[in-house]
């Protein structure tokens, strides 16, 4: 409870400081430049659209079944999508 902010200060709500602060907003002089979102690359989110289509038919298996044939499908599936996420960079997009 020691590192509450002050009442009704919203400059110390973002800043973590109940002090006065000059705070830069956007736009201003001297405002940081907002950075780009990195929300993934069209091919990643293949990569894991083919992922979640092997998990989701090879679990409708299990539930249905259990067809042990489309299960092993499915887990092949994934995999097939998990080679394509790791050859394509996955883990480099966000950054």
């Amino acid at each position: 409870m020691a590192d509450q902010v002050g009442p009704g200060t919203l400059e110390g709500a973002l800043t973590g400081h109940s002090g006065s602060q000059q705070v830069t907003r956007p736009g201003q002089a001297g405002a940081p430049e907002k950075e780009a979102h990195h929300h993934g690359r069209p091919v990643s989110w293949v990569a894991v659209a083919i992922i979640l289509i092997g998990f989701f038919l090879g679990g409708l298996a299990m539930v249905f079944g259990p067809t042990w044939w489309l299960v092993w499908v499915g887990g092949g599936i994934v995999v097939v999508g998990g080679i394509l996420a790791m050859a394509t960079g996955i883990f480099n997009d966000w950054y």
